[in-house]
C-alpha cells in the first residue's frame, strides 16, 4: 500500500500519473523547483540529491509492488537525475534548456552503464540508471562549458 504522500513524493508530484511522457513531466516539475530562487546552490541542492535518493530507493521498491518493475508512475528518479545534471551550472535559461534536453536524451537512451542499473532490484534499480544518466549530462556540459 502507498499512502498520499508517498504517492505525492515518489509520483514527483503526480506527474507518474499522466498518461504520455511522464518522465519528461518529472522533469519539468524538477525543474519548477530547481528554479526556486537559491535552490541552485550547493547547500540546498547536494542534500536534495542525496536524501532523495535515499528516500526514492524506499519508495521506488514501494511502487514496483504495487505496479510491477521500474513502474511509470515513479517518476521522482527523474528529479533526482534532473538535479545531477544541474549541478554547479551558472542559472540561465540557456543552460536550463540544453541541460533539460541532453538530459532527456540520455535518461532515454541510458548510455552503458546506465541501462545495466535498470537489473538491480527494486528501488536501488529505479534510481541507480537515473543518477547515472544524470552524471553522464554533468560531464558532458561541464565539458562543452569550459570548452566555450
Amino acid at each position: 500500500m502507498i499512502n498520499w504522500w508517498q504517492k505525492l513524493i515518489g509520483s514527483g508530484l503526480y506527474t507518474g500519473y499522466i498518461p504520455l511522457v511522464p518522465g519528461t513531466f518529472g522533469s519539468l516539475a524538477a525543474l519548477l523547483i530547481y528554479l526556486i530562487p537559491g535552490f541552485e546552490k550547493p547547500v540546498y541542492i547536494l542534500p536534495a540529491i542525496i536524501a532523495g535518493s535515499i528516500i526514492g530507493i524506499s519508495l521506488g521498491s514501494r511502487f514496483e509492488k504495487v505496479y510491477g518493475k521500474d513502474p511509470a508512475q515513479f517518476t521522482f528518479d527523474e528529479f533526482i537525475g534532473m538535479w545531477i545534471s544541474l549541478l554547479f551550472l551558472p542559472k540561465t535559461p540557456l543552460n536550463i534548456l540544453w541541460v533539460f534536453i541532453i538530459w532527456r536524451i540520455f535518461d532515454i537512451i541510458k548510455p552503458f552503464p546506465a541501462r545495466r542499473f535498470e537489473q538491480f532490484q527494486g528501488g536501488l534499480g529505479i534510481m541507480a540508471d537515473d543518477i547515472t544518466s544524470g552524471i553522464y549530462t554533468l560531464i558532458v556540459v561541464q565539458i562543452v562549458l569550459n570548452l566555450i
